[in-house]
């Protein structure tokens, strides 16, 4: 079957650029976006064997979609004989595999999207089965599925109006590259009604997986000496925030501490490796800094707390009398998820520029639970008027928003490989 000429443009636009992916990756590696000591991994080479008996291969991009991937291994590994094999493309990613993923499911780094290295890395591992989270989806990497005949699912199908609107450009990839899946799974009602539409058949919406993933509980050991740190002060979180919002968030700092001169502010931002510059802008303002990658705790005159940190955000939501949700000051990142702040009992202040959670914020602002945000001074109104009504609220809307996704998702992934013990 001849390919639509989008594809077919795509795969001459990677071949050109074959010659300089190396200095591509290595140019990442040097800003600490890539592990020089893994680069191979991206071009589809690894030092491990692939595992005797029936192999799952699971990808999702990031540090988000890599919740439900744990997820998914744990539940499986408890109901089945399966081995596994997980892919990101993210150094935190990455870090967050190696400490979580159980003893039959080993990490590598997804390849690169060019046909050599996809072909490498599939000849290598063999799977039985794949199964993508999100949105995530190479054209080389699912058309050489295809061709192998790889049966895969696509789980918490994830996609914003402008993502669909780009597909809908282009139906004929569109509807090729999604026929890789012989499941696909909708989190929301826009992506099934969506993914129907280009697809020509209907695509169940299974619900959102991140909503029924219970992130691990604080430590109370580990508690112990940040909450002997913080003391009785007022705390608020910024939690995932990105490039172009620090800086909105250290001037509502700076001003709420006209009035409350003891609070502190934990600033964590969504990549830690953007740690040096975080602390950069602190300084600039005047404010004084201290360091948890650095193992410094805040002093009576430390006003941020800098959270550059990977994995420890249960904590924060554990100390926060508030929190706000980064990427949703700025137009283009979407937001991110406020569920585990609401299961911390923490009330929600957010942007809103929600477009990758719209169905939560949805529930959320139905019920009257998160402070929506434009401005340093509005922080600051919601940080000197907390709002119990809002925790609240955001209750209401989780219990309306938590489903039956994952059993659905289970069993759909299961059905790939019938033969798989169980």
């Amino acid at each position: 079957m001849s390919l639509p000429v989008s594809l077919r443009l795509y795969r001459a636009m990677v071949w050109l650029a074959a010659p300089v992916s190396g200095w591509l990756l290595n140019r990442r590696a040097a800003r600490g976006k890539e592990d020089p000591a893994r680069i191979r991994e991206r071009f589809g080479y690894t030092a491990a064997k692939r595992p005797q008996g029936k192999l799952l291969w699971l990808h999702g991009a990031s540090v988000g979609e890599s919740l439900i991937l744990l997820e998914l291994v744990r539940r499986l590994s408890d109901v089945s004989d399966l081995n596994f094999l997980v892919t990101t493309g993210t150094t935190t990613s990455a870090t967050l595999m190696r400490e979580k993923l159980p003893e039959r499911a080993r990490h590598q780094y997804i390849p690169i999207d060019r046909l050599a290295p996809v072909r490498r890395f599939l000849d290598h591992w063999r799977p039985d089965a794949a199964v993508f989270v999100e949105s995530e989806l190479w054209p080389n990497l699912l058309l050489e599925m295809q061709r192998r005949g790889l049966r895969a699912a696509l789980v918490n199908a994830r996609m914003n109006d402008g993502s669909l609107a780009g597909w809908r450009k282009r139906p004929g990839a569109a509807k090729r590259l999604l026929a890789t899946f012989q499941w696909i799974g909708a989190a929301d009602a826009r992506t099934a009604i969506g993914l129907s539409e280009i697809t020509g058949h209907a695509i169940p919406q299974t619900g959102n997986l991140k909503l029924q993933i219970t992130p691990p509980a604080a430590d109370d050991a580990q508690l112990v000496p940040i909450r002997a740190a913080i003391g009785g002060r007022p705390v608020w979180l910024a939690a995932s925030t990105h490039a172009g919002e620090e800086e909105i968030l250290l001037d509502a700092h700076r001003q709420y501490l006209e009035a409350r001169p003891d609070a502190l502010l934990i600033l964590a931002p969504r990549h830690p490796e953007r740690g040096d510059h975080v602390a950069h802008l602190v300084n600039e303002t005047g404010l004084i800094c201290a360091r948890r990658s650095a193992g410094e705790t805040p002093g009576p005159k430390t006003h941020v707390w800098l959270a550059d940190t990977l994995g420890e955000m249960a904590y924060w939501y554990a100390v926060a009398d508030q929190a706000f949700i980064g990427g949703s000051l700025r137009d283009g990142i979407g937001g991110h998820n406020p569920i585990e702040a609401t299961r911390s009992d923490c009330p929600v202040m957010s942007g809103r520029y929600t477009a990758s959670f719209d169905d939560v914020f949805a529930a959320y602002l139905a019920n009257a639970g998160v402070t929506l945000v434009d401005t340093a001074d509005d922080i600051v109104k919601a940080l000197e008027k907390p709002s119990q009504s809002s925790l609240e609220g955001a209750h209401r809307a989780l219990q309306e928003l938590t489903g039956g996704a994952m059993d659905e998702t289970l069993s759909a992934i299961l059905s790939l490989i019938p033969e798989v013990r169980q």
